[in-house]
């Protein structure tokens, strides 16, 4: 079953790009902190380049005046999530959560088989929101359908 509201963040190591790349436990990376967490299937890719991702980096003041963190995951290597945070003009301190190996995807269990498309093993397109690694709201998008975990529906979602 995957990730449920009230359930904890799952610990995983995970690649964070914000700047420069360095290792962390997803645990330590949710500790304390209120945040906002969308999955995408994969950095370049239509819908995540042209919607997904810019959607949270035109709302990404919004935010952090709320006193949330941003973040963004995706199944690909630190090389690839850089690439695509200088493209998308990704402002610093939204984090690129690089998850080359999918071990924190297969955690959360919001996997995607995109194999029929050459894709492999990916995330599904989700938003959560969490405090101190606990989920407060987790949106999960139907195949195909960009709608619940874009910035604008999880802003509305959040309140506040």
């Amino acid at each position: 079953m995957s990730l449920q509201t009230g359930d904890t963040i799952p610990d995983t190591s995970i690649q964070v790009i914000d700047g420069d790349a360095r290792a962390c436990q997803t645990r330590a990376l949710f500790a304390g902190r209120k945040v906002v967490l969308f999955g995408v299937p994969g950095a370049f890719t239509p819908t995540c380049s042209n919607k997904h991702l810019p959607g949270y980096t035109r709302h990404f003041s919004e935010f952090r005046q709320r006193g949330i963190a941003v973040m963004c995951l995706a199944v690909n290597d630190v090389h690839v999530m850089k690439a695509w945070a200088a493209s998308q003009q990704v402002p610093p301190g939204l984090l690129m959560l690089a998850d080359g190996n999918a071990s924190f995807t297969r955690a959360l269990e919001l996997e995607l088989d995109g194999s029929a498309f050459g894709m492999g093993l990916r995330t599904r397109r989700f938003a959560l929101y969490a405090e101190d690694g606990l989920v407060r709201l987790l949106q999960i998008e139907a195949p195909g359908e960009f709608r619940v975990s874009s910035a604008e529906a999880m802003l509305a979602a959040i309140g506040q």
